[in-house]
């Protein structure tokens, strides 16, 4: 494990940006129970309906009682009908299990539609989607993005993903 610290500073406002993120070189590298959420993020993955872009997500979302939640992208031919796997998994966790917060996210990809070792990135939807769960619960989520590699980037917050988020709260 490799602890790397980024720095942004902002010419609006004197702000200054930065966080810390830890890269993996594998799975193989995490706890248990990090492992465990991998495992079923590509498990969720394997079951993806994407005929369209051939480019498969799989999320896993590990709530405060333990129960883990998966999603996983689901295309549609009246293209933008589909959704992400972020978004399937975060919006089950708040409509199954409103009273729980999510601790963790775990995101796996496999296609063509990004190289074997780029970064896995969320969409900017995504992106949304994540801060605000974050936001609306007041509680960090911890990030886990696994490449197609399997190298693996950690962040402590999904507020690192989108400095300038959308909304009031979210935009401070």
């Amino acid at each position: 494990m490799q602890l790397n610290l980024f720095k942004f500073v902002f010419d609006i406002m004197d702000k200054e940006y930065s966080f810390s993120y830890k890269l993996f070189k594998s799975s193989t590298e995490l706890v248990s129970n990090d492992k465990q959420l991998v495992s079923k993020a590509i498990e969720a993955m394997n079951n993806a309906y994407a005929p369209y872009s051939k480019f498969k997500v799989g999320a896993s979302v590990k709530l405060s009682n333990g129960e883990i939640v998966l999603g996983n992208n689901q295309e549609n031919i009246a293209y933008p009908s589909g959704l992400c796997a972020e978004r399937v998994a975060l919006f089950y966790a708040g409509a199954m299990f409103p009273n729980q917060s999510i601790e963790t996210l775990c995101i796996v990809a496999k296609g063509d539609l990004v190289p074997e070792t780029a970064l896995l990135s969320p969409c900017g939807s995504c992106r949304q989607v994540m801060l605000e769960s974050e936001s609306r619960q007041n509680i960090p989520i911890r990030v886990i993005l696994v490449n197609q590699d399997d190298s693996v980037i950690m962040v402590d917050s999904v507020k690192y993903f989108l400095p300038f988020g959308f909304g009031p709260e979210l935009a401070k």
